[in-house]
C-alpha cells in the first residue's frame, strides 16, 4: 500500500503563493524515481482535474492551461517527494489538491495508481 501524504495547503489571499509537498513513505529512492508524479485538484461540486505532472527523470513537465506560467512542479527523488509551487493564486484555484503516482505519462486520473488524501487550498479575493 503506497502512502502518499500531501501538506502545505492553507487559506490565503488572491495573489499569494503556496508550496505544496507530497512525500512517498512506501518506496525507497530507487523505486520512487521510476514513477511519474502528478498533481490533481477537485473543487466543490466539480470533477477532479489534472494540474501538472513531472516525469521520473524530473526533466519533463506538463501543465494544465489554467495553471501554466503560475505553477511549477518539481521533485526530489532522494527525498521521495514532489512539490507544487503555486504563484499568483486566484479564487478559482480553491480546491483539494492531490498528488498521485503513475507508471504512465498521462493527464488522466484513471492512469494514476496511488493517491494521497489531499490538502485543502482556499484562496479568498
Amino acid at each position: 500500500q503506497v502512502q502518499l501524504t500531501e501538506s502545505g495547503g492553507e487559506s490565503v489571499q488572491a495573489g499569494d503563493s503556496l508550496r505544496l509537498s507530497c512525500t512517498d513513505s512506501e518506496h525507497p529512492e530507487h523505486s520512487y524515481s521510476t514513477f511519474d508524479m502528478g498533481w490533481f485538484r477537485q473543487a466543490p461540486g466539480k470533477e477532479r482535474e489534472f494540474v501538472a505532472r513531472i516525469g521520473a527523470d524530473a526533466e519533463n513537465t506538463y501543465y494544465a492551461d489554467s495553471v501554466k506560467g503560475r505553477f511549477i512542479i518539481s521533485r526530489d527523488n532522494a527525498k521521495t517527494a514532489v512539490y507544487l509551487q503555486m504563484n499568483n493564486l486566484t479564487p478559482d484555484d480553491t480546491a483539494v489538491y492531490y498528488c498521485a503516482q503513475s507508471n504512465m505519462w498521462s493527464n488522466r486520473a484513471s492512469d494514476y495508481l496511488s493517491w494521497g488524501q489531499g490538502t485543502q487550498v482556499t484562496v479568498s479575493s
